[in-house]
């Protein structure tokens, strides 16, 4: 994508996939058919504009008060999905298809959706996962793939929050209702504000990790970079 929102937004990875055996053969069966080609890992580049994040699955059962359980989880075990070694399973009526992600090239800006909704035979599922992250300094070398001509062309990999989308929502169908507010920073000022419809609010950035975050937006850092280079 040669424009201005590819240039600022896209990224490359590369998407393994291979095809899971049946689990009712034996394993003389199952070994003549990963000799096969259909069995065969592949391999597939491809550009992204976002990363979709999955989000363990919310707990079922209240804690000792009756109350529902709010897991937390941790920025960096949702992005290991794109290490190139995690494997996530992908079921069809007829097939599964176990796939890794391997990021290739990280963009200036990277757009990151958290799947929280799911839609089951009644209504559209909210997850309430509290997602644990920090608003400077997010390394993501850790996601990036080993090959070293890769790396040599990331001589910077840490990201800044600059904008954070929630969507907040309570009772059924949490999926269909609800208000989304949008946590920007001001770049100028470094002030953190919060916006919803025409209401505009300074907020402190310790406040934004406790929200049930949606979409975000990192910038990568420059000066890293620019600082080895005069170097």
């Amino acid at each position: 994508m040669n424009s201005r929102i590819g240039n600022t937004f896209q990224g490359h990875m590369r998407i393994y996939s291979r095809k899971v055996l049946p689990v009712d053969l034996d394993p003389r069966e199952q070994e003549a058919l990963l000799q096969t080609e259909e069995y065969q890992e592949t391999s597939v580049e491809t550009p992204f504009l976002y990363l979709t994040a999955d989000l363990p699955p919310a707990p079922i059962f209240q804690d000792e008060m009756k109350q529902n359980i709010i897991p937390q989880v941790p920025l960096s075990q949702i992005l290991s999905k794109f290490n190139g070694m995690q494997e996530k399973e992908y079921k069809t009526s007829k097939e599964s298809i176990v796939k890794r992600f391997e990021i290739r090239r990280l963009p200036p800006f990277l757009i990151m959706c958290i799947k929280r909704f799911n839609k089951n035979l009644f209504y559209v599922e909210k997850n309430p996962t509290i997602l644990n992250f920090p608003i400077k300094n997010i390394d993501l070398s850790d996601i990036l793939s080993q090959d070293e001509d890769v790396r040599a062309q990331h001589p910077n990999t840490t990201y800044d929050l600059i904008a954070n989308i929630v969507h907040d929502s309570a009772g059924a169908d949490q999926g269909r209702r609800g208000t989304f507010r949008v946590h920007i920073l001001h770049k100028g000022t470094g002030k953190w504000f919060e916006m919803q419809d025409l209401h505009v609010t300074e907020i402190l950035p310790q406040m934004i990790t406790l929200t049930e975050a949606y979409i975000q937006i990192y910038e990568l850092r420059k000066e890293d970079s620019q600082k080895s280079q005069s170097a």
